[in-house]
């Protein structure tokens, strides 16, 4: 059964939700963005990764990328972008 503390309690911070198979979820209470962990520093690491990519941060996937993964960059080309990422 998981179980939820919560760091701040206003309409911002961070709530942490014990997960029943031992992993922790942090969870921005202002976004409803989420993320985990094995520990609740990793679950804050990431969800801190999340928020950024969120917010527009990081770097666009390039060819040489797709090629590192395996993937054919042609395959990419014609599809459509999905309105979040436009």
């Amino acid at each position: 059964m998981a179980s939820a503390t919560r760091e701040d309690d206003g309409e911002e911070g961070v709530e942490f939700i014990h997960e029943g198979d031992g992993s922790i979820t942090a969870r921005d209470i202002e976004t409803g963005i989420a993320s985990f962990g094995e520990t609740k520093s990793e679950a804050l690491r990431m969800l801190s990764e999340a928020l950024l990519l969120h917010e527009g941060g990081g770097e666009p996937v390039t060819d040489e990328d797709l090629e590192e993964l395996g993937l054919d960059s042609d395959e990419f080309d014609d599809r459509e972008l999905p309105d979040f990422m436009q």
